[in-house]
């Protein structure tokens, strides 16, 4: 016996292995449990009209995905050489038939438009010039949202909670969605985790070509889960390519990122000098996140740290991003996985605030009860309960909704886990 396990009981190989099935087990069935809605949504209503209430949101989509043959599913979860781009537009059930964070999944196809998401509009994109064309006509004052899905995603899962999240957050943007080769299937974390890598390029070409459109003034990459992986890798890769990030993507907001935290600090390092205002938003019960720390050798992931513990706090503040901690934030998703879109209070954040460069503070910011706020290392609450959660730059305090100062260059490194890395 070591000195290190003096007064820690002896844990036999047989009794670890069976202690980390007991956790993982019921992790994965509720997982399994997340798809079970409708398939095949994609074929086309045609309607005379559209129900009176309802809204329309229209996307460009690209993918890394291989063609299904198939117009009820568009797309499957194998990966293709091709990218491809598509115009979808999804009809949105009026306020009177849903509440605000929802996905209304058809109980039966065809979906009735008057309670159920429907896709309305599916239309091929065949060139690079169709592609500017289309963002032409959708223009939202220049800015632009592109949304990168997580973790066991159809296509149509992606489309739709994509759909929900530009209606509920009142985002004035020209929406685009990047989604890629995931099976959804729980079991094949691996496999998926491979397609974000995969994906690097085709995603790096998608941002590549709304930085060179006229139309558009500044970006905004929203990802979720194991998208977080795929957006940091791109935006990387693009930097260290071209010697750093373009000046239009401006946002860069990471819902429970599926990271490893050494890697993300690494990942920050990459980026170069420029680099974008980020926000993430983190919650400690995230029970998809627990499933993954343990499939990944219990390396914390980054969406399930506690921001007001060192050496996080410390270092977050320095590098000016923002951290809003969601733990006590009530939500409908048994893993506690996708609180970022199903909170009307969060979305409304991102499509309202985040998006336009403005700055979170108490008196103008009104996010629930929940969602607090630590800012620069003095206390500031957001909301109702104890102030744990966000570390912005100290300008924060000063009570006003105006654009966001240019960051001093933080280097934090492997600094998330207090170690110094170096530069390259």
């Amino acid at each position: 016996m070591t000195s290190a396990s003096i007064g820690r009981p002896v844990i036999s190989s047989s009794q670890g292995t069976f202690r980390r099935l007991a956790i993982i087990l019921p992790l994965a069935v509720a997982l399994t449990a997340c798809g079970g809605h409708v398939k095949g949504v994609m074929q086309p209503l045609n309607l005379a009209a559209e129900p009176k209430g309802n809204a329309v949101v229209d996307m460009l989509v690209a993918t890394s995905r291989l063609p299904s043959d198939d117009p009820a599913t568009l797309f499957s979860g194998e990966r293709s050489v091709h990218p491809s781009i598509t115009d979808v537009a999804v009809s949105i059930p009026s306020d009177t038939a849903r509440a605000s964070g929802t996905v209304q999944w058809p109980k039966k196809l065809p979906p009735n438009p008057q309670t159920d998401f429907a896709v309305v509009r599916v239309k091929p994109v065949e060139t690079i010039e169709a592609g500017h064309e289309w963002v032409r006509r959708h223009s939202k004052g220049g800015h632009a949202m592109v949304f990168i899905h997580g973790f066991n995603n159809t296509y149509e899962d992606s489309v739709f909670r994509f759909a929900q999240i530009v209606h509920d957050s009142g985002a004035d943007v020209t929406p685009v969605l990047f989604t890629w080769p995931s099976r959804a299937k729980v079991f094949d974390y691996n496999y998926d985790k491979e397609s974000t890598n995969y994906s690097r390029t085709s995603l790096e070409n998608t941002l590549k070509a709304l930085v060179e459109d006229k139309n558009i003034k500044d970006i905004t990459i929203l990802a979720h889960s194991m998208g977080t992986w795929l957006a940091m890798e791109s935006i990387r890769q693009m930097a260290i390519r071209d010697g750093g990030l373009p000046k239009k993507i401006e946002n860069v907001v990471l819902a429970s990122p599926d990271i490893d935290v050494d890697v993300f600090a690494r990942q920050w390092t990459e980026l170069g000098a420029r680099k974008p205002n980020f926000t993430i938003f983190v919650s400690q019960d995230d029970r998809a996140l627990a499933l993954s720390r343990y499939i990944s050798g219990d390396v914390q992931r980054l969406g399930q740290i506690n921001p007001a513990e060192e050496p996080y706090k410390t270092k977050l503040e320095a590098a000016g991003i923002t951290v809003v901690d969601l733990t006590k934030v009530k939500s409908t998703d048994r893993l506690n996985h996708g609180k970022f879109a199903e909170s009307p209070e969060i979305v409304q954040l991102i499509g309202q605030r985040l998006v336009t460069g403005q700055t979170l503070t108490d008196s103008d910011v009104g996010l629930g009860d929940g969602i607090t706020a630590i800012v620069a290392g003095t206390v500031n609450t957001v909301g109702k309960v104890a102030a744990t959660t966000v570390a912005t730059p100290v300008d924060l305090m000063s009570g006003n909704l105006k654009p966001l100062p240019k960051k001093k260059t933080g280097n934090i490194g492997g600094a998330l886990q207090g170690e110094k890395a170096p530069l390259n």
